[in-house]
């Protein structure tokens, strides 16, 4: 009984240390959203989303991975980077992309930009929560410091180029340009899928010049997603400006 104790309190632990990244991350962006705040069920529900699409992705990727080891030999240099964009990249995002979707586009509460990026990092953060309490569990606490710092803000970054253009695409169906809205909703996708394919290439290749490349990408990727975010929290805006004023009076 004493062990079984033990474990348990150890598995609490691994749990909260991998997760706190997470939640410290969807707190900042809860945060930036200065105008009006997201209904706190819509968010948990994203929350709750994300773990499904970790599921529903890694199904995904194993059958991409045994598609695409019967295509390529795996120990060709070619391997990694079509298994990191084709396979995991696609998948991930894919699924993180339309869950949210489907909870959101319709939502009365989708009537600022900034809301956008607010949906899909509470989307990918409980995603990359999820992923993470197995990473920790099977590699110990080291990881859980190098996710917190790697793994988990790139999962961020990525959500916050998808909510970017998942906004510019709603904006644009607010005023009938289905065209342009559809390329958006294309764009909130490709953006998050190509960010996240080079961030998982470059490990996944393992050579000296990849990591240094890696580094340089992160930094490069962290203060301009950060920047980003704080013109997007500032420069914030109602789809129908004219109903909220309305609302307000």
């Amino acid at each position: 009984m004493l062990f079984l104790g033990t474990m348990g309190i150890l598995l609490w632990i691994v749990v909260v240390v991998a997760v706190i990244p997470a939640v410290a991350l969807m707190i900042y962006i809860y945060n930036q959203d200065k105008i009006e705040k997201e209904p706190s069920d819509l968010l948990w529900k994203l929350a709750g989303l994300g773990v499904l699409a970790a599921l529903a992705a890694a199904l995904l990727e194993m059958a991409g991975e045994y598609a695409l080891s019967g295509s390529i030999p795996t120990d060709v240099l070619v391997y990694p980077v079509f298994y990191a964009f084709l396979i995991v990249a696609t998948a991930e995002e894919g699924m993180k992309y339309l869950l949210m979707k489907k909870a959101t586009w319709k939502h009365p509460a989708f009537d600022y930009k900034f809301d956008a990026i607010v949906y899909a990092v509470f989307c990918s953060l409980g995603f990359a929560a999820f992923e993470n309490i197995f990473y920790v569990m099977d590699y110990g606490m080291t990881t859980a410091v190098v996710r917190a710092l790697i793994s988990i803000p790139g999962h961020m970054s990525f959500a916050v180029a998808m909510g970017y253009f998942y906004g510019l695409a709603k904006k644009f169906e607010q005023i009938g340009d289905m065209k342009t809205c559809t390329k958006y909703q294309w764009l909130a996708f490709g953006s998050a899928a190509l960010l996240h394919g080079f961030f998982d290439a470059c490990l996944m290749l393992e050579s000296s010049v990849a990591i240094m490349v890696f580094l340089v990408f992160i930094i490069v990727l962290y203060i301009f997603i950060f920047r980003l975010i704080r013109k997007e929290s500032k420069g914030d805006y109602a789809f129908n400006p004219t109903e909220k004023e309305n609302e307000n009076v």
